[in-house]
């Protein structure tokens, strides 16, 4: 069965610091997302006009304006918007290192798609069967070490494996937010929110680094590459 629109408009009172709907409802968890947005202006000056960097800056502020719509409306189709930005920066991410780091021609780097996907899936089912919390997440966090040992021999393996053990931390916050709103009533999902951003970043530019410092791979993909 479909939902209906009042399905898609209803309420999310999904965090610690929301107590009652409202535009200003997560203080924190809203303004929070500004490190996205700051991620994203950095990479597209890092890009130096480059349209395939730009596209992965692009997708960070999508990932800004997506959060800050969610944690603003507190909806179900903004809760869809936000998980779908953030599966379409990781997916994109994922073609984009087959061909900066592992030279994949850009015809079959997409297969970066299934691939993650064939690994991710597992990840996540076997995350969820032995109960751990935030498991929707375990196969980006998996995939952060995988990234770090496909480029073992690469001299961006140090930010990955960084990027990894970060992105663990930030993910421990968003699963702690709950429990400890009796102590700390803001909660810490907002701290999910700073270092991601910070880990989205640290891959972002490793990537953008690499891909305009080949002429060849900073081109925007095209029919036949």
């Amino acid at each position: 069965m479909h939902p209906n629109a009042a399905d898609w408009t209803a309420y999310v009172d999904g965090y610690c610091e929301r107590l009652a709907p409202g535009l200003l409802g997560e203080p924190l968890n809203t303004i929070s997302n500004v490190g996205f947005l700051l991620a994203a202006l950095a990479i597209w000056r890092q890009a130096r006009g480059h349209v395939g960097p730009r596209l992965l800056a692009a997708g960070l502020a999508l990932v800004f304006v997506a959060s800050t719509a969610f944690h603003m409306l507190a909806t179900r189709w903004a809760g869809a918007a936000d998980s779908a930005a953030i599966a379409l920066f990781v997916l994109a991410y994922a073609v984009v290192f087959a061909r900066v780091f592992l030279r994949v021609p850009w015809r079959w780097a997409w297969l970066a798609v299934p691939a993650f996907l064939a690994l991710g899936v597992p990840v996540v089912a076997g995350a969820d069967a032995l109960g751990l919390p935030g498991s929707s997440y375990a196969a980006p966090l998996v995939a952060l070490f995988v990234l770090a040992a496909l480029t073992a021999r690469d001299a961006a393996w140090p930010v990955f494996l960084a990027a990894g053990g970060l992105f663990g931390v930030s993910l421990t916050f968003r699963s702690v937010d709950h429990t400890v709103c009796g102590s700390f009533p803001p909660g810490t999902h907002f701290l999910w929110h700073l270092l991601n951003a910070v880990v989205l970043y640290l891959v972002t530019r490793t990537a953008v680094t690499r891909w305009v410092g080949s002429p060849e791979r900073a081109d925007p993909p095209t029919a036949g590459r």
